[in-house]
């Protein structure tokens, strides 16, 4: 398979498509609303059932949840104590799978230490809780994809993670799951579904729902966020995946029914690696829910909080109470205590809380107590709740759901859809001493550009080889190459500055200032792949200038409130030029 661009003209050739599907003939089997992991594995999904499919995002892939998650695949621990095996051994199932088939260059493992406080009740009691985890990843035969777990004494924690109190511990219980790049692995789906025939076009917002004189929906009108062009779009199915908006996707359809979700946020903060001592991550719990100390390349990621959040869905923000709860709750075990000036970048997150029961005159197959799938009219299925995790049980569900008695006819294969940049690792990665050496690249670039790319770093080689200058790291965010931003666009669908900053890659929170100091140069890069001009380049910067002070300044303010109307004043680019070519 080849593996297809995103870029400005294959979204166009998207938009074609989404228009001449009023066209007898033309019409899609299905509309996919929603570019975040669910949305994205559900394209997929449907296209490699032989279905004519697209997918919208009415802003960049991965721009909401998917992006801002705690970047852990697991099987949830906490399952395991409400006594649900049937969730973890599903989880741990599509966790192997990742590591394993699917996406082995995106998910990688990472350790734990799960603190003891009691010598001998609570070693007994967490260790028999985390064999049977090792049992549940390993039922049915399969090999393991990961290390069984290991007791750990005082003596092996002062090894491990030196960094952690004396007194906060008498031992540990390690244990094993995997992390993520988020956006990535949304990014890489889209791509994937896209080299199968599915139609991608981010930054265009469904507006409405068409519904028949019977109440069907029959298609959607969408706008095309860069020019503010309408479209209409038949389909004979529509899948609304759109997470913390799903209520807000169901009302277009013009029905009381459909599935109830809540937002909770949930903030991470970044530290740098040197700030810790630790060769591991740690899992604590705490009065509320859980923090994990998560060992990320040349950092920390510490997170998360749990709190309700009725504002804005699109910009949710850190505030000062929350940071500190992540710190205080982190230094309770730390022996050398973090402060604020310690923190390099922050996000929030909000996740879909599924609430019980469907509204009256919905149609429902509860599938998981984690995620529902639902039509609250003929035409319409909706999904949400959920975890990350889980996205391709989810996508096969939501294609099952919509297709009714068809499908067991075009059964889901994506157990065996190895993702773009899969095929071929291990070669790459036997290549990656003679690739280090032709450019110039320290292996600690090289493991960078195999984990991001996979057997696609092929792709970028050739772009260096045209024109060497990419082979260069970013002289403000030195971690990237400038060929990475140049393949942002040419490759990734970027079209904004955002775009590659906040989900192409993590500059937004992985530089002190955000970014800022590499804006001219990404600017310069980016500017003539998108045949931008002066105006517009300086509109782009000036944009992500403002979204980066806003976002600082909400990190200072008390509470929510106080935090959205500070961000706030930042405008969004999209809309932007949208006005500005009109």
């Amino acid at each position: 398979m080849t593996t297809a661009a995103l870029t400005a003209q294959t979204r166009a050739s998207a938009l074609e498509t989404l228009a001449a599907s009023t066209t007898s003939g033309h019409e899609l089997d299905v509309l996919v609303i929603g570019g975040g992991v669910t949305g994205a594995g559900i394209a997929l999904d449907a296209v490699t059932r032989g279905l004519k499919v697209a997918i919208v995002e009415g802003q960049d892939w991965a721009s909401g949840t998917s992006s801002r998650s705690s970047k852990l695949v697991h099987g949830g621990l906490r399952y395991l104590q409400m006594l649900d095996f049937h969730l973890v051994r599903e989880a741990l199932t599509e966790r192997d799978l990742l590591l394993t088939k699917i996406a082995p260059h995106l998910v990688r493992p990472v350790s734990f230490l799960y603190p003891l406080e009691h010598r001998v009740w609570e070693r007994a009691y967490v260790g028999a809780g985390i064999a049977l985890y090792d049992t549940l990843a390993s039922i049915n035969g399969r090999r393991r994809a990961l290390p069984l777990h290991s007791h750990v004494s005082r003596r092996g924690l002062e090894t491990l993670f030196p960094d952690l109190r004396h007194d906060a511990a008498i031992g540990a219980v390690r244990y094993w799951d995997a992390s993520v790049d988020d956006a990535r692995l949304v990014s890489t789906l889209i791509r994937t579904a896209a080299s199968y025939g599915a139609a991608a076009a981010s930054r265009t917002q469904v507006i409405a729902l068409s519904t028949n004189e019977s109440g069907t929906v029959t298609g959607a009108s969408v706008r095309d966020l860069e020019t503010g062009t309408q479209i209409e779009v038949r389909a004979r199915q529509v899948i609304n995946a759109t997470g913390v908006w799903t209520e807000e996707t169901e009302s277009l359809a013009k029905t009381d029914g459909g599935l109830k979700v809540l937002a909770s946020k949930g903030i991470h903060i970044v530290v740098p690696r040197a700030a810790i001592a630790g060769e591991t991550g740690l899992i604590l719990q705490t009065e509320k829910s859980v923090l994990f100390i998560i060992p990320w390349s040349r950092y920390w990621v510490i997170g998360t909080t749990d709190t309700p959040w009725t504002r804005d869905l699109v910009h949710p923000v850190a505030t000062a109470a929350d940071i500190d709860y992540v710190l205080e709750h982190a230094n309770a075990v730390l022996a050398r205590p973090l402060a604020r000036k310690d923190i390099i970048g922050t996000w929030a997150g909000l996740r879909p809380l599924l609430q019980p029961g469907t509204k009256e005159g919905t149609s429902s197959a509860k599938v998981s107590r984690e995620h529902t799938v639902a039509s609250p009219t003929p035409g319409l299925t909706v999904i949400a709740g959920g975890k990350l995790t889980t996205y391709r049980v989810m996508a096969e569900d939501a294609v099952d759901f919509a297709l009714g008695g068809r499908a067991h006819a075009v059964p889901s294969i994506t157990t065996t859809i190895p993702l773009a940049g899969a095929e071929g690792l291990r070669v790459l990665q036997r290549q990656a001493p003679a690739i280090a050496r032709k450019y110039g690249w320290s292996r600690a670039m090289l493991d960078h550009l195999l984990h991001r790319y996979g057997s696609l770093l092929t792709e970028l080689t050739a772009a260096v080889d045209a024109e060497p200058g990419l082979g260069t790291p970013l002289a403000g965010a030195p971690a990237y190459l400038r060929a990475e931003i140049a393949y942002a666009v040419t490759h990734e669908g970027a079209l904004h500055l955002d775009d590659v900053l906040m989900h192409r890659t993590r500059i937004n929170y992985e530089q002190l200032d955000r970014g800022v100091g590499a804006l001219d140069e990404i600017a310069e890069i980016l500017t003539p792949l998108l045949g931008w001009d002066d105006a517009t380049r300086t509109r782009e910067i000036a944009a992500y200038r403002t979204r980066a002070e806003a976002e600082a300044s909400a990190e200072l303010q008390p509470d929510d409130a106080s935090a959205e109307t500070v961000r706030l004043q930042a405008d969004e680019i999209a809309p932007l030029h949208a006005l500005a070519t009109q």
